[in-house]
This record gives structure tokens, C-alpha cells and sequence, in this order.
């Protein structure tokens, strides 16, 4: 009996996703108290804009550096890792098996099962260290490029969320209406945002969106009242 072939999809974008997660929640609170903290004041819309704009450029390079940095630590931390294993294996193998018994017996292998398995890794040194740094450290090899793409994905990310908190007030002339309609228009953002990462991920669409919107709004909300503070309204 002809069987069709079983064709899994995983989602293998996370550490894309978790950027824009990071560039875009921040583009869409940071900003937006800015904005609305300034619209408290006597302050032209123009000026609300100008600032707006100054802090979206700010955060996003900001950001962006931020995960540039991360990705390359990640890199050199696992290269240092990875050179480490490569000599354990070489001056320390007895030591390294053990390891090697001690991950496969935690699945259930016997010792008769394993010792295939660790002469074969004696024969072959880099799936050893492969191996070691997966399942003893629990580190993936990080993509060479991941340090800029991470940079220009949470710097775009931010520029586009801290665009929708403006966009109001570069169609108004007061301040104060500006800001109505910009908080109407993050929370409608937020919970867009939500449902699509939630889609990307895997997970309910429609919960995701909810607690987005939730916890961005908290965000956007702590900035904006910190904000007024600081603005003295």
C-alpha cells in the first residue's frame, strides 16, 4: 500500500521573530510616550513630530547596536565554547565518553548500546565536539551574518513601530487630539502585531493578540504616566 511521505513543517525563524518582537514592542511604547507626554504641554504638533522623529532615530540605532552586539557575543561565546570541547576531546577523552554515556543513558540507551556510538566519535572528532556543544552545553552554531541581520531587523522593527504612535500627529493640528487618536491607533497596532506573531509562532492568533495588547499596553501606559511626570503635568 502506496504511502504518501510525511511532510513536517517547523517553524525555524525564531531568532528573527524574537527581533522584530524586541524592535517593533518598543517602537510602538517608547515613542508613543514621548509624544504623549509632550502633547500635555503647550507644544505645537510640529515640534511633537520633530521629537517623535529624533527619538525613532535614536531608538532604532540604539536598538539595533544593542542586538549587533548580543549576536556577536553569542558567536564568541560559542567559538570559545567550541575550541574548549576540541582540546576536552584530545587531552581529556575518558572524561568526554563519560559525558557522551551520561546524556544517551538519560534516554533510556544501555552501556552495551553506547559504546558503538563512542567509538564512532573517537573516529570522528568534530561530530564529538558537534555533539558536546548540542546536548552537554545546549548551544546551536550561530549563523555568521546573524549579528548584522539582527541589527537591521530590531532597527527596522522599532522604525516601523515608532512610526504608528506618530502618524496621528502629522495629520492633526492640536496635540490633544493627536494623542486620542494615536493611543487608538497603538492598541489597534498592538493587537495586529499580537495576532500576526502568534500566527509565525504557532500559537493561538487570537490570545497572542490579547496579551500583546495588554502587555504593550501596560508598557505604553507606565511610559506615558513616567513621562507626564517628567513633562510636570
Amino acid at each position: 500500500m502506496h504511502q504518501d511521505l510525511h511532510d513536517e513543517t517547523h517553524f525555524t525563524a525564531s531568532e528573527m521573530v524574537r527581533d522584530i518582537v524586541i524592535g517593533m514592542s518598543d517602537g510602538l511604547t517608547v515613542p508613543f510616550a514621548l509624544a504623549a507626554g509632550l502633547s500635555g504641554s503647550n507644544i505645537a504638533t510640529a515640534v511633537v513630530v520633530t521629537a517623535g522623529l529624533a527619538e525613532v532615530a535614536a531608538g532604532s540605532i540604539a536598538m539595533g547596536l544593542g542586538g549587533y552586539l548580543a549576536a556577536k557575543s553569542d558567536a564568541e561565546h560559542y567559538a570559545s565554547e567550541k575550541k574548549r570541547e576540541e582540546i576536552e576531546v584530545v587531552d581529556l577523552p575518558d572524561v568526554e565518553r563519560e559525558e557522551v554515556a551520561i546524556v544517551f543513558r538519560e534516554y533510556g540507551l544501555t552501556d552495551v548500546e553506547i559504546d558503538p556510538i563512542l567509538k564512532a566519535f573517537e573516529r570522528n572528532h568534530p561530530a564529538w565536539v558537534d555533539f558536546m556543544m548540542r546536548f552537554e552545553l545546549g548551544l546551536e552554531e550561530p549563523d555568521p551574518r546573524r549579528a548584522l541581520k539582527s541589527a537591521l531587523t530590531i532597527a527596522g522593527a522599532y522604525v516601523a513601530g515608532g512610526m504608528i504612535p506618530l502618524a496621528p500627529y502629522m495629520f492633526v493640528a492640536d496635540a490633544h487630539r493627536g494623542l486620542l487618536i494615536s493611543v487608538g491607533v497603538t492598541i489597534v497596532a498592538l493587537a495586529v502585531f499580537g495576532y500576526i506573531k502568534g500566527r509565525f509562532t504557532g500559537t493561538q492568533p487570537g490570545r497572542s493578540a490579547l496579551h500583546t495588547t495588554l502587555i504593550g499596553g501596560l508598557a505604553a501606559t507606565a511610559a506615558f504616566v513616567i513621562a507626564r511626570l517628567f513633562s510636570g503635568r
